[in-house]
Parts: structure tokens; sequence; C-alpha cells
């Protein structure tokens, strides 16, 4: 059996991430996986960890949490990798919106989880890495790059104390719609051609979904060695209401103010305004002025 550490996020999921650990641990156990388990304990201690355990050797890391958990683990696989040492990504889901794993075909369910861990069977998927913000050196992502509305709705959500899942991004993004309403100018340069408009918001995705259930990318591979981009011009109060539907049911692609493209690489410049912006659900900055980002094909290996 392959040497496995697991690393659980306690806080995740509003205290999941700590309920679920006797469940971790007997589903395992009974699974006859050989693992160590740590909790992180700071921001940014599961990238500390991942790299830590994969420089040790541990051959499976598993990420214990929601897609902050995952999304920091993923940077200290990236990490070791950079140092000559590789190591197989898996994924428990008890955070709240677990679209990473949801992109990479990973149930919301810590039975199934488990079970997949104890099989093995991995995939290739693809990574993204983004300058800039406060990563002024990079950071990588599995999921996608929201720039605009859909990061202010990620930072309403995390305020909100007793709603959690789809419905605390439904009622954020509600919020959101009267607190961020005036779209930046930006312009947006990819596969060789610079265009400016007012983008009320720029999803660049490498996955399919954000939010616990909007579906930026419905057809979304993270495997074909490209980014999907879902840019949506600035419009009315009231036609937002109505995209937000769409976006629930992943058919935006329909309304006059969505843009939808294909790229391996994308920069996205404030002309005027700034860019608040996350990946994967963690914060990139609040009033950035530029963001690159790419797509490095066959990066990681994932049990899914």
């Amino acid at each position: 059996m392959k040497k496995v550490k697991v690393i659980v996020n306690p806080v995740s999921g509003r205290g999941d991430g700590e309920k679920s650990i006797p469940d971790i641990q007997k589903k395992l156990e009974t699974l006859g996986v050989t693992y160590d388990l740590v909790r992180t304990e700071k921001p940014l201690h599961a990238t500390e960890l991942a790299e830590k355990a994969v420089m040790e050797g541990y051959e499976i890391i598993a990420a214990a949490g929601g897609d902050g958990t995952a999304n920091e683990v993923l940077n200290g696989i990236m990490a070791a990798k950079a140092r000559g040492k590789s190591a197989v990504m898996a994924v428990l889901t008890v955070g709240r919106g677990n679209d990473f794993a949801f992109g990479v075909n990973i149930e919301h369910n810590l039975d199934t989880d488990c079970r997949l861990l104890a099989e093995g069977h991995t995939k290739t998927i693809d990574v993204g890495f983004v300058k800039g913000g406060l990563y002024p050196d990079g950071r990588y992502f599995g999921n996608g790059v929201g720039i605009g509305f859909d990061a202010v709705v990620g930072f309403e959500a995390l305020k909100m104390k007793h709603l959690s899942g789809f419905l605390s991004y439904l009622v954020a993004a509600l919020k959101t719609i009267f607190l961020y309403f005036h779209a930046p100018l930006v312009e947006l340069e990819f596969n060789g051609k610079k265009q400016e408009l007012s983008a009320l918001m720029v999803s660049i995705m490498n996955g399919r979904r954000m939010g616990g259930g909007f579906m930026m990318a419905p057809y979304g591979q993270v495997d074909d060695g490209l980014l999907n981009l879902c840019i949506a011009r600035e419009v009315s109060r009231l036609k937002l209401f109505g995209l937000i539907g769409l976006f629930t049911k992943g058919t935006q692609e329909s309304h006059k103010a969505i843009i939808t493209a294909q790229t391996k690489r994308i920069k996205v410049t404030a002309l005027e305004g700034v860019l608040p912006a996350h990946a994967d659900g963690e914060t990139l900055c609040v009033d950035g002025k530029e963001l690159s980002i790419e797509l490095l094909p066959g990066q990681l290996d994932i049990i899914c």
C-alpha cells in the first residue's frame, strides 16, 4: 500500500472538517489504508504540510476540506514537483463548495471519496497558474480564477455565519448585485488579440463550476489543455438577476452579454477601476490592476 498523508482543515465547512476526522479514520482503517493524519493550524499551512510530506516520501497526499484546502495542497504538491519530487493528490470532500472535486468527477460523499483513495485509480489533469495581486510570483489553481462579480460573491459568502454551501453563495450573489454594480473597464489579451470592454465578470476555468452551483464552464474538461473563458459584459441590475438564473443551469452562453472562448493563456488589465479576484475561492486581490493566467497541461495525477 502506498504511503498516505491526510491533511485535514479542521475549520473547513464551518467546523465540519474537525467533526469528520473520526469518520475519515474509521473509513480508511476499514478499507485497509495505512495513513498519517495531520490538522492545519493557519492559512497556507496545508501548502507547507503537503510539500513537506511529498519531500518525505509520501506518495498520496489527501486534502480533507473544501476548495481552499484542495488549492493549498495542490500548491504544496506542485512546489515539491519543482524540487524533483512527485505525489498523487486525493480529495476528501468535507467543505462547502467542493467545486474542484466536482470538476474532476469526485463526489461530495465521504464514503465514496475514501473508497476511491483506497482503490487508487488516477487521472492526469491540467493545472492553472496565475500571477498578480498578492502573488506576484504566482499561485497554482485547479478549478478556476474569478475576476469581478464572482470574486466579490465569494468574499461576501465568507462573511456569512449561518449559511453554507450553495445557498450562501446564492444569497451573496443577490447581495453583490447591489454592492458591485459598476464594472471596471478592462483590457483582455488572449489568442493573439486584445479587446477592451466593461466586464462585470471574467471567469477563467479549468474545471466547470464555482460557488457550489454556478456552472461557469458547463462543458469544461480538466485534461484538454485549454482554459474556458466566460466573460460577462456590464448589464442592468434587472438583467443581472436573470443572468444568475442562467448560470445555475449553465445556459448563460445564450445571453448576448456573455462572451465565451477557449485559450491557453490570458492577461487581464484594469484600465479603469480595479480587479477583485480569487483562485479556487482563495483571495488573489481585492483591488488588483493586472493578472496573467496560463494553463500547464498534464501536471497533476489525482485519484478520481
